[in-house]
């Protein structure tokens, strides 16, 4: 076989490998679920194969217990100040603007609305 041929047959396996990897499921029993978790305050609005997406919303001084969250994209929807606590202990505050948007790392936190307003944000995980 020659080599621009062997390429393209090794870049065919490897988007199949991908797409392969990207569909798997979400553990089903995976006790920090943020969706199980935070009930009160988090809700799916979409899921497929490749992401889900989740409505948070955290009143003013309430909080949310520890949870996971793949990686993926969270847009902002008010302005609003958390504070978060990581597994480590480290805590972080943090104020978001509304109509603005970040990439968040796979996590394991909990968080605390230490603002005046309420937070709105919808959170895109992504599923590989």
């Amino acid at each position: 076989m020659n080599k621009p041929r062997l390429l393209g047959v090794a870049a065919v396996i490897a988007v199949c490998l991908g797409a392969a990897f990207a569909a798997r499921p979400q553990a089903a029993d995976d006790p920090l679920d943020s969706l199980k978790v935070c009930a009160d305050t988090q809700r799916l609005i979409f899921e497929n194969q490749f992401v889900r997406a989740i409505d948070d919303t955290i009143p003013a001084g309430a909080s949310e217990a520890r949870h996971r969250h793949r990686h993926g994209v969270v847009v902002y929807l008010t302005d609003y100040t958390l504070e978060q606590t990581t597994d480590d202990g480290q805590k972080t505050v943090t104020s978001r603007k509304a109509g603005t948007a970040a990439w968040s790392e796979a996590i394991v936190h909990s968080l605390k609305n230490i603002g005046a307003t309420p937070s709105h944000a919808i959170r895109i995980e992504l599923k590989y």
